[in-house]
This record gives C-alpha cells, sequence and structure tokens, in this order.
C-alpha cells in the first residue's frame, strides 16, 4: 500500500518537514529493494531538496526531521552532532524496572555483519542514554528513553544491560508479547495461532527538541501508531 506523504507531515514551515513515520518502512532507500517505499524517496517526491536530518530504524515508528533546504540542513545537522537537541522515545520492555533518570554510558560498536551491534569497551564509540519509568504493569514496563548520541540500535542495546529489552525484539533478547499473557482467562478459538500484540520492536520516537533557522526553539510530538496504542491501552486494560 503506498503511503500518502501529506499525511505523515506533524509540523512544516518554509525550512523543515517533521513527519510521524510510520513503522515498517525504511528511512533511506534499501540496497536491496530497488522499488521499495523510503521516506527519503517520498519526502523527495514532496519537496525536491528534501534531506533526512536523521534516520529511524526501519521497524521503529515516530518522530522525523526532513530539512526542504540545504540552510536548514546544515542547523539542524549541527544540533545532532553538538548535542543540542532533545529526543524522546517510549519503549514497552520486558519485566517490571524503576527508573529514574538512569544513564547507560557504554560503548558501542557495530559487529561484522552490519545488521547488529555490541557493547564493546575497547573499539565501541561513545554512547550514552538515560531512562525513565513511565508506569509499571505486571511483567512489563514503559519507559522514556533519552538518546544523548545517536548510535545505531543504541537505545536497544542499552536496555539490555539494564536487563529490559524491548519486547518484540528478538535481535537484543526481546521477548513477544501476547494478549495471553496479559488477561488472566483468555481463549484461543481453535486451529488458530496467536499473534503477537505489537510485530515489531516496540520503540517510539515520541518527541524532538530542536532549534529552528531563527533560533526559536520548538517541540514536536507524534502520537503514538496503531499498533504501539493498541499495545498500551491492552496492558492498561489487564495490568
Amino acid at each position: 500500500m503506498r503511503l500518502n506523504f501529506k499525511d505523515l507531515i506533524i509540523f512544516e514551515n518554509d525550512d523543515y518537514i517533521l513527519i510521524n513515520k510510520p513503522p515498517h518502512i525504511a528511512s533511506l532507500d534499501e540496497r536491496q529493494a530497488d522499488n521499495s517505499q523510503s521516506i527519503l524517496r517520498l519526502a523527495k517526491e514532496y519537496a525536491d531538496d528534501a534531506q533526512l536530518c536523521h534516520r529511524l530504524d526501519k521497524e521503529t515508528s515516530g518522530v522525523l526531521a526532513i530539512a526542504k533546504n540545504p540552510a536548514a540542513y546544515r542547523h539542524l545537522s549541527m544540533q545532532f552532532e553538538h548535542r543540542q537537541l532533545e529526543k524522546r522515545y517510549h519503549a514497552v520492555v520486558n519485566g517490571t524496572h524503576d527508573f529514574e533518570m538512569i544513564s547507560v554510558y557504554l560503548p558501542i560498536a557495530m559487529k561484522r555483519d552490519g545488521t547488529m551491534v555490541a557493547i564493546d569497551r575497547q573499539k565501541g564509540k561513545e554512547a550514552d542514554t538515560i531512562f525513565n519509568t513511565m508506569k509499571v504493569y505486571r511483567n512489563h514496563t514503559l519507559v522514556e528513553c533519552m538518546p544523548i548520541t545517536g548510535r545505531m540500535h543504541q537505545i536497544r542495546i542499552h536496555l539490555v544491560c539494564l536487563k529490559a529489552p524491548i519486547v518484540c525484539d528478538p535481535t537484543y533478547g526481546g521477548e513477544m508479547i501476547y494478549l495471553s499473557d496479559l488477561k488472566r482467562k483468555f481463549n484461543l478459538k481453535k486451529e488458530t495461532e496467536e499473534q503477537p500484540l505489537i510485530k515489531r520492536v516496540a520503540l517510539h520516537a515520541h518527541s524532538l527538541t530542536f532549534r529552528l533557522l531563527n533560533e526559536e526553539v520548538i517541540k514536536i510530538e507524534a502520537p503514538y501508531p496503531k499498533d504501539f496504542e493498541v499495545l498500551v491501552k491492552q496492558l492498561d486494560k489487564f495490568s
């Protein structure tokens, strides 16, 4: 199904477009798939000079900033580089955890195949994330994640270090979450296999706070997409 780029926009001015990226779509064109949709491709159809100022993993939803001109791109890229902006993500993790401004400062290195990362104190690049518990459920926790640096899979691997892998993230040991885990008297119809409540890593880029070209500070929030909203509602209901 082809996405309508206009429907994704949550903020736009002469310099920037901020979208609520849906899950399961790549930020940039993927090497293998020549005709796949990507956010960059859709953005360029909408605005000729569009450039992505950062990236989100294919499965991750949420706020993504796109520059409409080179000056805007430089301005926001510098804020990312100098860590002068604030990114807040929400994640549903396995287990119950009480995090209050917990900082994980552990270096990250890419594994040889380029699809995973690991903590590597010798060769890794500096990485820093702050975590806060938002809500504790019976066997799960909704966590706010604030990455200070922007390494690949940083939030996912740092949560593993806290023994709190994100649900439905088998790459890093996160277990699937099913309605039968939450609902005590859950009956599945015969001959059907139960599907997980969310079919992707339960991570959402909730807000981005940065400076516009006129130095005005702006905070843009992205509502939960349907799958993440359903997951949190079911947790609220049964836990």
